[in-house]
């Protein structure tokens, strides 16, 4: 059986697509699903997933990310998009919905919700942003790791314009600002300069330091 870091060191950051194929529906819900049950905060999920299939929002997308075609070129493109702030309402909302999936309030999560509603309060709107999109960033990592133990190619791109991303989806409506996007699809035959290259990282002893 395949383990997760033998699929980690098949993936590569995706340089050119076939636009000819398409993730199979099961695979790419398992990817969805993956990013859904990601770790966050406080279990706030600041942020949301934008699954991007459509031709013509992708084009416009495109033209918003330095014409990279691997916006069109993927099988679909995964955008994600963190709250513009934490605001008392959504952590209400996020609290709530614990209290009635569980069936019981909890006198120390109440507390905590005390606490955290002080503490986002105190922080400001654009700090509470920063917040969020940190938190996405752990979602993107997620579906790093689903995609390629779906064996699809993933390539994690902050190189676009994100005011512009934000206009194409309408995200200031929701209060939602874009952070990184994610091409999914499978890689083309050639064309691809990154490809047949060796995977680069540096060795355990150069990035782990053992404390014991």
């Amino acid at each position: 059986m395949t383990n997760v870091n033998e699929r980690l060191a098949w993936r590569y950051a995706t340089k050119k697509y076939d636009a000819t194929k398409t993730v199979p529906a099961e695979k790419l819900e398992r990817i969805v699903e993956a990013v859904r049950l990601a770790p966050t905060s406080s279990g706030l999920q600041p942020f949301e997933l934008f699954v991007v299939s459509n031709p013509e929002v992708r084009a416009r997308i495109r033209a918003a990310a330095w014409d990279q075609a691997q916006v069109t070129d993927c099988s679909h493109l995964l955008v994600f998009a963190a709250w513009d702030d934490i605001t008392t309402e959504r952590v209400n909302m996020m609290f709530d919905l614990t209290n009635e999936v569980r069936g019981f309030r909890n006198e120390g999560w109440e507390n905590y919700r005390q606490k955290l509603l002080g503490i986002v309060a105190g922080r400001g709107t654009e700090a509470n942003y920063q917040a969020a999109a940190r938190q996405a960033y752990i979602g993107l990592g997620v579906a790093l790791i689903a995609a390629a133990f779906e064996e699809v190619d993933a390539t994690p791109m902050e190189g676009f314009d994100p005011a512009a991303v934000d206009e194409i989806l309408d995200l200031n409506a929701r209060h939602l600002r874009s952070v990184v996007i994610v091409p999914l699809g499978y890689r083309a035959a050639g064309g691809d300069w990154l490809v047949n290259l060796k995977k680069v990282r540096r060795s355990r002893e150069n990035f782990v330091t053992d404390i014991i």
